[in-house]
């Protein structure tokens, strides 16, 4: 991820790789949309278009750097009966402004409007990595737009060594890396003084609240999250993936795709332990709890 950051800083693109060179239009598509807020940005965001809209719309937050073309495999796995979209935050790739949006309630108010399900449609929000306390605040700020919320290798303010390591040395050299990773840098080390409204919030959401973490995750360490799960009052269940590490959207895409409709199946569920699938169902990467 790095290294396609640094060439699209060298060649002036704002994709790593095209989306059009992997998938065609008819499967996924990219589109943009107002912020919300009065912001007057134009964000952009990777779609599965539908003839007609499913039961369900997922709507995905991404992490830092945020890049939707990391969801296309699971984007083109997905079936017919549910639509994605994927988002890029403000700040990043195909998205405006173009200087870094820190305040993850201003990111959250500009992304409101990728929330607006077709008739009679439901909403899973999915909050990725940095992107969990964005997408916790969404809910939050229009409840009537979410019925399910699934939280993906939350980050909640505390590293693992990886993710320390490469927020040490960015910051140490901020002036010299492109824009994107610059973005990330800034915004992981300001998010922890802004988390005491997310963690309040997950404490009084009437949804289910589905917690999703590899246990080999070494950028945001899965006993925060689960420590983070176990406080919250909401209804809430945990799912650990294992084997999997802090990308688990570039893991086997069935594996995350059974994790999120662990979340659309589960909505009012109070906590419970979701059985361990049976050893000869799991992919490299499966689930246990």
């Amino acid at each position: 991820m790095g290294l396609s950051s640094f060439g699209c800083a060298l060649t002036g693109r704002r994709e790593h790789l095209p989306t059009a060179l992997e998938f065609p239009e008819d499967v996924v598509r990219r589109i943009g949309f107002e912020a919300g807020g009065g912001h007057g940005w134009k964000l952009s965001a990777l779609w599965t278009p539908r003839e007609t809209p499913p039961p369900w719309k997922i709507v995905v937050v991404t992490g830092a750097p945020s890049w939707a073309e990391y969801w296309t495999p699971t984007m083109a796995a997905l079936g017919p009966d549910r639509e994605m979209l994927v988002v890029d935050r403000p700040g990043f790739a195909n998205s405006e402004p173009r200087h870094c949006v820190p305040d993850i309630q201003t990111q959250a108010e500009a992304l409101i409007p990728a929330l607006e399900p077709a008739p009679g449609q439901k909403v899973l929000l999915v909050g990725q990595s940095y992107g969990a306390a964005i997408a916790t605040l969404m809910a939050a700020k229009r409840p009537d737009l979410v019925d399910s919320l699934a939280l993906v290798s939350g980050y909640f303010g505390h590293s693992g060594p990886t993710a320390r390591f490469w927020v040490d040395l960015g910051s140490k050299l901020l002036g010299f890396i492109p824009r994107d990773l610059k973005h990330a840098v800034m915004e992981v080390a300001g998010q922890p003084r802004q988390l005491n409204p997310v963690f309040r919030l997950l404490n009084r959401r009437p949804f289910l609240v589905t917690f999703i973490h590899g246990d080999k995750d070494d950028f945001a360490p899965i006993e925060v999250a689960r420590r983070a799960a176990q406080m919250t009052l909401a209804p809430s269940r945990f799912i650990e993936v294992a084997g999997g590490d802090h990308f688990l959207n570039d893991g086997p895409p069935q594996v995350l795709l059974d994790c999120l409709e662990t979340a659309i199946s589960g909505r009012g569920a109070l906590r419970e332990v979701i059985p361990a699938m049976p050893e000869a169902a799991l992919p490299q990467m499966g689930l246990a709890v």
